[in-house]
């Protein structure tokens, strides 16, 4: 198979990667829900050489993230790990950092509840979530180009549309996570970053 290519992820990288890296800075390992073609991965894991980054997707992204991993030859970037966030048993791993990009919105309900109570499973102790995409706020669209994303999405998949952050935030609550900043990001997206409480 050819290596997957996205666009999107060479646009948004370095805005992004200036975001996550402070959070990152002092973190060991990281868990990528929703890995994709791998270019996220291996572009973040090489510039965050001090730190294991963990790729995960359903198994049939697999084959495009190992080539990535393969052609880069890091040493920090695991294998992807089989996960579909709405399985029963998660990864038996345990992370000080977990990123997820665009995902929510293209998830079911259901499944969102899952990838903020499986996170809170995987997060050591004050460890952070950061999650990259488009957001709503009291129920409402960000810009005219957002609602016309969330028209389209609900046209492919009526269960899918972009979230609204208090719902997140209150499932991110119910996870044992505390919400710490909104940080506004090019094209109406955003990085909502949460962090594990201490017991």
């Amino acid at each position: 198979m050819a290596k997957p290519y996205a666009e999107s992820c060479d646009q948004n990288r370095d805005p992004i990667f200036q975001v996550i890296e402070p959070y990152l800075a002092s973190r060991n390992s990281v868990l990528e829900i929703g890995s994709g073609t791998g270019q996220h991965a291996v572009y973040f894991a090489e510039n965050l050489s001090h730190l294991i980054w963990h790729t995960s997707d359903r198994e049939e992204y697999h084959g495009g993230i190992i080539k990535w991993l393969d052609d880069s030859c890091l040493e920090n970037v695991r294998k992807p790990t089989v996960l579909d966030v709405s399985q029963s048993s998660w990864p038996k791993i345990n992370v000080d950092a977990v990123f997820s990009a665009n995902t929510t919105h293209i998830m079911h309900w259901q499944d969102v509840e899952a990838l903020f109570d499986g996170v809170g499973k995987v997060l050591t102790e004050t460890g952070v979530f950061l999650l990259y995409g488009p957001f709503n706020f009291d129920g409402r669209f960000t810009s005219d180009s957002n609602m016309q994303f969330d028209q389209r999405l609900k046209s492919r998949d009526p269960f899918s549309g972009i979230r609204n952050f208090e719902d997140l935030n209150e499932l991110a609550e119910l996870a044992g996570l505390q919400f710490v900043k909104n940080h506004e990001m090019p094209h109406n997206n955003r990085i909502l970053v949460w962090q594990k409480k201490t017991n």
